[in-house]
């Protein structure tokens, strides 16, 4: 039985010292043209482990100020060098660019919606970023739009439900993609045990250097196949692309110059109900139904099937 004193609902005003968050210290400060005029800022200043949420709180400024739709891309430019800590770029709209040069604790891009995340290396680091982890468990966790580009492996748990936001990573932990919706992830490297377990929508790619990743994989309601479509091998071709051009990877560089045998190693993942959707759709197109008339036919069509098995 609890103590009769014991307080059922929030008795106490709890302080939790967002005044000292470096959002309040500096950050909100430094963004103000931006944040009041839609002026474009960039600024580089250090940042440590003990900075948790960096940048939330310009970005709650920003969807205040400006609404959902925020600001234009790269409007606020932060470079940050150093360790971040916990929850870095958590919930960040459009118009905010994060860059950092360092690495960075769990966490990191919860949230996304909209914005944008890089991480790569010091530049005068002396280790092999592909071979090495750079970010903690559960990045972009519930991302919803926005993009992440990590130049190095990321731990346990990465992009779990992601529902529309782009990542490129170098490498990824145990269940990578559980629980998806939606998205695109692309993983330039391994994957640990698990993968995909839940995922029902969005698309993911990985480069299968070694040929088994299908053994890592939670195929349950996903299927794995190559890369066919031109359409498709182009559009990953400009996310490895962009992936160089944001962290200036050495593993984008290396797959770019031998695309043409490159993009035979990647294996698409994608999930087998989501699969089966975007073929309706196109057959509804293909009749000439217009994008909302075409998915709305397929919807239909997808809940007459299932009935009819039902009753069989």
């Amino acid at each position: 039985q609890p103590e009769t004193n014991s307080g059922r609902y929030c008795q106490t005003v709890q302080d939790h010292g967002l005044e000292n968050a470096l959002d309040s210290r500096t950050l909100l400060r430094l963004c103000r043209p931006a944040l009041e005029q839609g002026l474009p800022v960039s600024h580089t200043l250090p940042i440590k482990n003990t900075d948790r949420v960096v940048g939330t709180m310009v970005g709650s400024q920003i969807t205040r100020r400006h609404g959902a739709a925020g600001l234009p891309d790269d409007t606020i430019r932060l470079h940050f060098q150093g360790s971040a800590g916990q929850s870095f770029g958590a919930f960040i709209p459009a118009g905010l660019t994060m860059l950092l040069e360092g690495d960075a604790n769990d966490y990191l891009g919860k949230g996304l919606s909209g914005g944008k995340i890089a991480v790569h290396p010091p530049r005068q680091a002396t280790f092999v970023p592909e071979d090495n982890i750079i970010i903690g468990n559960v990045a972009l966790y519930g991302a919803t739009s926005g993009e992440a580009y990590i130049n190095g492996i990321a731990g346990e748990r990465f992009c779990v439900r992601n529902s529309g936001a782009t990542a490129v990573v170098e490498g990824v932990g145990d269940h990578g993609c559980e629980y998806m919706t939606g998205g695109r992830v692309l993983i330039l490297g391994s994957t640990g045990r698990n993968f995909a377990a839940g995922m029902s929508g969005g698309t993911a790619y990985v480069l299968d250097q070694s040929g088994d990743f299908d053994q890592r994989c939670n195929q349950a309601m996903v299927s794995l196949g190559p890369v066919e479509d031109p359409k498709e091998q182009m559009e990953l071709r400009q996310l490895v692309q962009s992936h160089l051009e944001q962290t200036g990877s050495s593993q984008a560089a290396a797959l770019l110059r031998t695309w043409g045998e490159s993009v035979a190693l990647f294996v698409k993942v994608m999930p087998k109900d989501y699969q089966r959707a975007l073929a309706s759709v196109a057959e509804m197109e293909s009749q000439g139904m217009s994008g909302e008339e075409a998915v709305m036919a397929a919807f239909l069509a997808s809940r007459d099937q299932a009935a009819a098995a039902k009753i069989i």
